[in-house]
């Protein structure tokens, strides 16, 4: 059997694209265990999801730190001592520092909920309204030291319609969110990644059938 891929999955929220990764993996259809779940949130509803699949989980409260570098320091150590082979962010709302970046070098991955580069940060869904894109969506990719600027992994799509409010917006992304973050992972779990600088090729992918979307849709 081959060794399944050791996880560190970091958040500060709810923790719905932790739940899915535990979904994938208690199905068999994504060959990874999650060795540590940490929150730097001790009200982090993934917490209870964690305990509840009985997967280890610690809180690392950033207000018990007096900078980020000692924060990512301890955090370090964790993540070192629970042995994990790739850093996942879901949800995680803090800056990692350069030092956790040389600790885990190209080893961390983050999903955020638009279609990158655009609207990089935070509050993104009302920001794709507020221009007028047509197709909004999510990406993972690798994390680097800019604000959701690392190498591309994979990104899904969907449209914005004109009554869209943020929030409908942003549950129909979060539900691609949910398909791509344990596919990404399961790349990386069956060696297919070959990064070259900024682009990220997946190797033994059958389908490379062209597909076009249009929103507002062509005429028959």
């Amino acid at each position: 059997m081959a060794e399944l891929l050791k996880l560190g999955v970091l958040i500060s929220g709810s923790g719905s694209n932790l739940q899915s990764i535990i979904d994938n993996i208690e199905k068999g259809a994504l060959p990874a265990q999650i060795k540590i779940v940490v929150s730097n949130n001790p009200q982090a509803y993934g917490l209870t999801r964690s305990k509840r699949h009985g997967i280890p989980c610690t809180v690392l409260n950033h207000q018990d730190y007096s900078s980020r570098e000692e924060f990512d320091r301890e955090l370090i150590r964790i993540l070192k001592d629970a042995g994990v082979d790739l850093i996942v962010l879901a949800g995680f709302m803090r800056i990692l520092t350069a030092s956790f970046l040389r600790a885990f070098d190209q080893k961390i991955i983050n999903i955020h909920p638009a279609l990158l580069p655009a609207f990089p940060g935070t509050h993104v869904q009302q920001k794709a309204i507020d221009y007028g894109v047509k197709f909004s969506g999510c990406t993972v990719h690798f994390v680097d030291e800019g604000i959701d600027t690392g190498p591309i992994i994979i990104q899904s799509v969907v449209p914005v319609y004109p009554d869209d409010t943020a929030e409908a917006l942003a549950a129909r992304i979060l539900k691609e969110e949910h398909k791509i973050y344990p596919q990404a992972i399961r790349y990386f779990a069956k060696n297919q990644i070959i990064k070259n600088g900024r682009h990220v090729e997946i190797k033994n992918i059958i389908n490379r059938e062209a597909v076009a979307m249009h929103n507002p849709s062509l005429d028959d």
